[in-house]
């Protein structure tokens, strides 16, 4: 032994603390109990960051996580106090000691010489790496020696708790696991390998996914001659990566597997003679060539859900086995990085393999990597498998595939090729025979192999939520750490979790993994960091042979054009639910003409997916990889210009689809847009209609959006350009949050027009629910505020407000006053459309007040105006109100006739509200001449029409229901 350096025995009096390990403290060669919970987690956390300050906030922080009560402050006092009390029993009050030193907000921990492992670790690691760089390898490995003995388990053993104070305790674990490698490498190098065996069998139970540490761990029991051993560690890891993660072993591990049963792993020598075993020859495969191959990867066996899926491929498999075929049967999965292809085809795999007779072969062709599989590469894998001799390969890529279809003929063989790039690499890979099963994995849809091979595309998609809850259940349940009482106890945050994953399989797996890895952490501690839209990827961590979804979406994105590419950064700020081809056009602000064809790329690479209404949206996590991308590849103005298209884009179709529904309502014209926004123009009325049919969601969460950012557009100019097809829908709730997100916005940034318009619409909204007095407040503010800016039309529709309210409050004197300003205002602006509403509005308050004659009149003047302009929108309620004036007048037939077409015209519009005004008011005129079959039609088609608005309807539209539906009982004794 050439040992520089050893950690020395404590003096007397002396201390000494253990870190790497279970917390220990001993004072005078006498080991003392350290306290409560909470003190050890501060002694352990003081140790961890020995020479280094820590606040108190973050001590805070560290020890409670975010639920400190107000007494942490006093309580971290208290616990300093007792610790230097601890170290040194003689210390005089309110002395800091030699050890637990003030440092300003927070305290600062020193240990001598010789008193704390973590030093004299790291100071023999430092040794170590320097004798290395001297080029004196056994002196190198006696300082790693002594460092690794130094490790008793995971750093700071039980005193640890809480997210934050964990992940200190594993950047502690990472140091040692990380000296375990370098030094386990050097000692095979040496052949020592003895020597760290121990250190790295505390590694491999800290780690068990730790692919570099158990990869170290093989490869020194080999070169220790226990090949047996390394073997089984290996088989042992290989079931865990696929129980825990659903992955197979990394390269790096799998090349020292290999190694092992070639035997090319250096083995320690033996006394007095020659190593073991030499490197196996070249043609030593070839000694298994007489048993069929068996190289499927393992079947998961926390599988759950893919009926579906699992049922067509039953199917295709059983036409495989009727005969009658003249190719292989083929089948092509697709689907997004991280969806479970690979899982689904090896668990399939292994269902139909007693059927296979003539074995299974595997191979991953790695086409989501940068550098996949050659087709050349991938025969000569495939030869060896089938017995091939070496020597017997051909070289070119043609004799190979003619040697392997010679090889495949007649067989009844099972060929599963994984993560396959293109057509291109998998076609000389199909082997020739009628009775054997291809199934093929990759994130593009192959439609070459289909069109050429008769290949069956199956697209695989996201499992729905009762699989992706049971697949986590499972997988965590599975961990001695989760026991069912703690799951079913967290059912929520299991779901919110699920969410925030977006059911993605790779994504819940990664998770499952890593807390059963780490039993401190809590499911509400992975939810919090899930919700940070900024650092949702942070979750899932990658590295050692763990294929995470950044790594998984970035291969993706490597692959796309310039073009493509910009397009998906850009996609980052699209809303919910998803963006049109048309919103891309503006999104992308150039170059029209490309953006089919750059969507085509982006969902054939799987990183979009288009819905039956054209929209495409991302995967919540590809998002969250297109929002990282953006941010670090474009600068702060790049962003706000491309939010701002987007949100003009809204605006201005929004805009130009409301003239087309209601020309003569004043729409206001927005700013003119930035300089490659393309606005939307529907050519029609039922275009338009149609328009915001398809994009009422993500036009509401526009004018949320431009609310949160601030810029981009104005955000009661866009809302008001949505209320009339809110309305006329029945989405009254809808009306109603998108104005209070509009008035909070105006109030926010001081702008009263903006205010007072959305003031207004409110009302309309509340109106609607019944809240008559909260509207009529509303109404008042906005009339202020019109008035004070002299805006004459905007004051003539407050007054028409005004009357409709206290029309339905029965107070019809002032209804009729309100009128009267308002047709005043109308006429003074030559507006003949809103002269149309006045004067329905007028029959409406004279036919309650008796006055017919005149509310005939007004009412047959309106129908003519209303006629004259070609436009349907108002016809409904002037046929109603007409029918009103002929139910008074005694003739309920002819208001019948009235409701008839009022209902013909609000079907036409659309107008949902209008439709069950028009039925409620025709059952009821159908009741009182007694034809109830007739009343009972109309009271269903206000029924179907109310159940179809958002929320079932208002609460008043219930209520009227009932009464009719009450009467109509009644009458026919049911």
């Amino acid at each position: 032994m050439r040992t520089r350096g050893r950690v020395q025995p404590p003096a007397a009096g002396a201390l000494r603390f253990q870190i790497l390990g279970p917390l220990r403290l001993w004072r005078d060669g006498v080991e003392l109990d350290i306290g409560p919970r909470q003190q050890c987690c501060l002694l352990a956390l003081f140790l961890a960051r020995e020479g280094r300050p820590i606040s108190t906030g973050d001590l805070v922080e560290l020890v409670w996580d975010e639920n400190a009560p107000a007494s942490a402050l006093n309580v971290i006092h208290k616990y300093v106090g007792a610790l230097r009390r601890l170290m040194e029993p003689d210390l005089a009050a309110r002395s800091a000691g030699s050890h637990l030193l003030r440092h300003g907000n927070g305290y600062l921990f020193t240990a001598g010489p010789g008193m704390l492992d973590l030093a004299a670790f790291r100071g023999f690691v430092v040794a170590a790496r320097t004798e290395l760089l001297a080029q004196r390898r056994d002196e190198a490995l006696d300082n790693y020696v002594e460092a690794l003995r130094l490790w008793h388990g995971p750093a700071g053993g039980t005193s640890v708790y809480g997210s934050a104070a964990t992940s200190i305790f594993a950047a502690l674990d990472g140091e040692f696991l990380d000296v375990c490698t370098a030094a386990a490498e050097l000692a095979v190098t040496l052949r020592q390998p003895a020597r760290v065996l121990a250190a790295l069998r505390t590694a491999a139970a800290m780690a068990p996914l730790h692919e570099p540490v158990q990869a170290s761990l093989v490869a020194t029991l080999a070169a220790a001659g226990q090949q047996a051993e390394a073997l089984s560690v290996f088989q042992a890891v290989r079931e865990r990566l696929a129980d825990d993660l659903g992955i197979d072993p990394g390269h790096a591990l799998q090349a020292v597997y290999l190694r092992v049963l070639s035997q090319t792993v250096m083995p320690a020598p033996v006394p007095g003679g020659e190593p073991r075993a030499e490197a196996a020859t070249p043609g030593s495969w070839s000694a298994t060539a007489s048993l069929a191959p068996a190289q499927l990867p393992p079947d998961l066996p926390t599988f759950v859900g893919r009926a579906d899926e699992l049922a067509a491929l039953s199917r295709m498999f059983d036409a495989l086995c009727q005969g009658n075929r003249t190719s292989p049967l083929i089948v092509a999965m697709d689907g997004m990085g991280g969806v479970g292809k690979s899982t689904l085809a090896a668990h399939f795999a292994h269902m139909v393999t007693d059927r296979l007779t003539d074995g299974q072969l595997y191979l991953d062709l790695r086409g989501h990597e940068d550098e996949s599989v050659p087709a050349a590469d991938a025969l000569r894998s495939l030869l060896s498998s089938l017995g091939a001799e070496e020597s017997g390969i051909p070289d070119s890529v043609d004799a190979r595939t003619a040697t392997y279809r010679s090889f495949t003929a007649g067989k009844r063989i099972l060929i599963l090729l994984d993560n396959v790039r293109d057509v291109a690499q998998v076609r000389p890979l199909l082997p020739n025979s009628a009775e054997s099963l291809v199934l093929v994995t990759s994130r593009r849809p192959l439609v070459g192999l289909a069109a050429l091979d008769g290949a069956h595309l199956l697209h695989i998609d996201l499992p729905d939520m009762s699989s992706a809850r049971a697949l986590l259940k499972r997988r965590l349940e599975r961990s001695s750490h989760r026991p069912g009482a703690e799951l079913a106890s967290s059912a929520d945050v299991l779901e919110e979790i699920i969410e925030l994953c977006g059911r993605l399989p790779l994504a819940l797996a990664i998770l499952a993994g890593r807390l059963s890895a780490r039993p401190r952490l809590s499911l509400a501690a992975v939810a919090a960091e899930l919700r940070d839209d900024a650092r949702k990827l942070a979750a899932f961590p990658g590295g050692s042979g763990v294929s995470d979804p950044r790594a998984a979406f970035a291969w993706s994105y490597r692959q796309l054009s310039p073009d493509a590419a910009r397009l998906f950064r850009l996609t980052s700020a699209a809303l919910a639910p998803g963006i049109s081809a048309e919103a891309c056009v503006s999104l992308f602000g150039e170059r029209p003409q490309i953006i089919d064809a750059l969507l085509q790329e982006l969902t054939e690479a799987a990183l979009l997916d288009e819905d039956d209404k054209g929209r495409f949206s991302s995967h919540v996590l590809v998002k969250a990889y297109a929002q990282e991308v953006f941010l670090a590849e474009k600068s702060e103005p790049d962003r706000r210009a491309a939010h701002t298209r987007l949100l003009q884009h809204y605006l201005h179709s929004s805009y130009h689809a409301v003239v087309m529904l209601s020309p003569r309502r004043w729409p206001i014209a927005p700013p003119p847009a930035s300089a490659g926004v393309v606005p939307e123009r529907p050519g029609d009325y039922d275009s338009a209609m149609q328009w915001f049919e398809n994009h009422y969601e993500v036009l509401n969460e526009a004018v949320r959006h431009a609310a949160d950012l601030g810029f981009g557009v104005v955000p009661w100019q866009l809302a008001l350009t949505l209320q009339p097809s809110l309305q006329w829908s029945g989405r009254f709730h809808d009306w109603q949050d998108v104005m209070r997100v509009s008035l909070r916005a105006a109030l926010d940034n001081g702008d009263r027009v903006g205010e007072a318009h959305a003031l207004r619409s409110l009302a309309g909204a509340r109106h609607s629910f019944g809240d008559n007095e909260e509207a009529v407040e509303l109404l008042k503010a906005a009339q202020q505020i019109f008035a004070e800016h002299a805006m004459l039309p905007e004051q003539g529709i407050v007054h028409t407000n005004f009357h409709r309210i206290y029309s339905e409050l029965g107070r019809h004197e002032d209804a009729l006053q309100e009128n009267e300003k308002a047709l005043a205002l109308y006429r003074a602006a030559g507006n003949e459309q809103a002269e149309v509403w006045a004067l329905e509005a007028r029959g409406r308050s004279l036919v309650q007040l008796g006055a017919f004659d005149e509310a005939r009149d007004a009412l047959e003047k309106a129908l003519a105006l209303n006629q004259k302009s070609g436009r349907k929108t108002d016809e409904p309620e002037i046929r109603m109100y007409t029918a009103q004036y002929l139910v008074q007048m005694g003739r309920p037939l002819d208001a019948a006739d009235q409701l008839d077409q009022a209902l013909r015209a609000a079907v036409g519009t659309k107008n949902k509200v209008d439709i069950f005004q028009a039925s409620t008011l025709l059952a009821d005129v159908m009741m009182s001449v007694g034809d109830v079959p007739g009343a009972t039609r109309a009271w269903r088609g206000a029924c179907d029409v109310m159940q179809d608005m958002q929320n079932g309807g208002t609460q008043n539209m219930r209520d009227a229901v009932y009464r009719l539906g009450t009467r109509i009982a009644e009458a026919t004794g049911a």
